[in-house]
This record gives structure tokens, sequence and C-alpha cells, in this order.
């Protein structure tokens, strides 16, 4: 006869497996302090069909300022001795010394990122100094944060490579 009773390793499987089967809502930043933003957003509202986008986003830069507020001053008798003690409170504002900014950018579609495109990319990376091994082709964790370095003298911090850096680069030909 069938038992209704499944082993709890049993159901912990079931349950991971239908769970890696649903497709995510959000994707979580990669960056301390990036915004978590939805998986659906592919592109800025009017950009053309067929090109790919991603997003910089700069956190807001917030100063918190803590100070005392005498709401009584103290009490001193003639001798000096405090009788009373002065009542204060504790204030805290917080000032957006530069509010968020979300700024999208152009970037290469996956289909144009072949491995031939990235080992480009990566020898073109090295001869400026940002990457330092050898080109394998692979769009792997080395070239990103080489990816990052370059772009980060370009005013552009994200390891997803720009269109408009892709053309600085040589890798793409340049609109006239």
């Amino acid at each position: 006869m069938f038992s209704s009773r499944l082993p709890p390793f049993v159901v912990l499987l079931a349950l991971g497996t239908v769970s890696a089967c649903t497709s995510p809502s959000l994707d979580v930043a990669k960056r301390p302090g990036q915004a978590v933003r939805s998986a659906q957003i592919k592109a800025p509202p009017g950009a053309p069909d067929g090109t790919c986008w991603d997003t910089e986003i700069t956190p807001a830069l917030i100063e918190t300022i803590t100070r005392q507020e005498i709401l009584q001053p103290a009490v001193i008798d003639a001798a000096g001795k405090i009788t009373t003690p002065a009542v204060v409170r504790t204030v805290t504002r917080q000032d957006i010394l530069r509010p968020r900014t979300e700024t999208w950018f152009q970037t290469l579609c996956p289909a144009q990122m072949s491995p031939d495109t990235v080992a480009t990319l990566q020898r073109a990376l090295s001869a400026r100094g940002h990457y330092k091994t050898v080109p394998t082709g692979g769009l792997d964790r080395q070239t990103r944060a080489a990816i990052r370095r370059y772009q980060l003298t370009l005013g552009l911090d994200s390891d997803q490579l720009s269109l408009e850096n892709a053309r600085k680069l040589g890798l793409i030909a340049v609109d006239i």
C-alpha cells in the first residue's frame, strides 16, 4: 500500500526543484548600494526595437546630522552648583546631498558578443592596461572587471560594455 508520508528530504528536494523552475521577478544588483530592479525592464521608453540597454545606478548620497538642543538651561545656585540639570533633546536630520540617479546606456546585444568579439575585446583592454591574462574569448569575471576598470576611466561604472565604449575600443563600426 502507498504511504502518504514522504521523507522530509524528498519534500525539500521537490520544493527546490519547483522553485528552480520559476523565473525570478527581481534581479538583485551586483554592487553594494545598487537598487533592485525589475528583470522585465530591458530598454528605456522609446528605445528602437532590437537594441540592448543597461543602466548605471548611482545611489543617493545622504548626510545624517545629529545635534543636541537645550530645551531648558541648567539652574545654578549662588555657589555655582547645578541644582537642576539642563533639559536637552537629540535632533537627527538627514539631508540628501546627491539624489539617486538611473542612467540608461546602449550595450552590445548578447548575439554580438561572440567568442571572437570577446577575445578582441580582451586584447583591446589588455593594450590599455586593464586586462592582465591571456585572451580566452570567454566573458568571465576577469573580463567583466577589466570592462569596469576601463569604463570607470570614461565615467561609467558598469561591467556591461556600452556601445559607445565598444566603438572607442574599435570593436564596432562608428556611425557616420
